[in-house]
């Protein structure tokens, strides 16, 4: 009988490792990622290096086979840049475009001098709350599926750094954008509430995407939407040896 596993590969193919820059489409998790790139490349040692909200876009690092998957720790602390856009005056549950209202507050009238104050204000070390939608685990099991299921949970805070908020545009009225250059462990929806709440009002993040993490940028990424449907030859072309970053020496 045939073997149809997604896995499945002829005897004698080679199984190329390295990494594997992919831009992320929105509506998918780093794990649906993954699991495409497994059967894209007949292969199921692949992990990431680190997670993207569904409704971000952007630079996802794959890590393919165990000379890449070895690694993973020392991409995981990589600094990390975004391009995100903040709706003021209403927060949901996710505090992102995904989730539910919960609350909203009228915006005060606002200029860009002001935010700029503010985000003055969160830049260097920064503590705060880890979403309750959050891939986060408490006790091995992840903190967005205990929320799903209504589970009360204690604000729990972590320490980044925010090493700077650049390219700050203010449409006049209720919707900021910024570029945020950070550390790992940073939850942009977290930083874009704070700075909502700084400015006097609440916010959500209706767009976020990852363009660099460490030296890596989105612009050198294979297209996420094409994972699926392109030749497996393709994608092993865009795969880079960790070593050219510095990394696995």
């Amino acid at each position: 009988m045939a073997n149809n596993s997604n896995f499945s590969a002829p005897a004698q193919a080679a199984r190329p490792g390295g990494l594997l820059l992919v831009d992320k489409p929105q509506g998918f998790t780093s794990n649906d990622i993954v699991a495409i790139a497994r059967r894209a490349l007949h292969t199921k040692c692949i992990g990431h290096s680190g997670t993207l909200d569904p409704m971000a876009t952007g630079l996802l690092i794959l890590l393919v086979e165990r000379q890449a998957t070895r690694l993973q720790n020392q991409f995981l602390k990589l600094p990390k840049t975004y391009r995100a856009t903040l709706k003021l005056g209403t927060e949901t549950d996710t505090w992102d475009g995904d989730g539910t209202v919960t609350n909203t507050r009228s915006v005060p009238p606002l200029d860009l001098a002001k935010i700029q104050a503010a985000t003055h204000c969160l830049t260097g070390k920064v503590r705060q709350q880890i979403p309750p939608f959050s891939a986060k685990k408490i006790n091995g099991r992840k903190m967005y599926d205990l929320a799903r299921e209504g589970t009360q949970l204690e604000s729990r805070f972590n320490e980044v750094e925010i090493f700077s908020w650049n390219d700050i545009q203010f449409n006049g009225t209720d919707q900021i954008e910024f570029t945020l250059h950070c550390s790992c462990g940073t939850y942009v929806r977290s930083l874009g509430l704070m700075l909502a709440r700084a400015l006097g009002t609440t916010g959500h993040l209706t767009a976020l995407r990852r363009l660099t993490i460490g030296p890596f940028s989105v612009e050198n990424a294979f297209d996420g939407a094409k994972l699926k449907t392109a030749p497996r030859e393709e994608i092993v072309q865009f795969l880079q040896t960790p070593v050219l970053a510095g990394l696995g020496k």
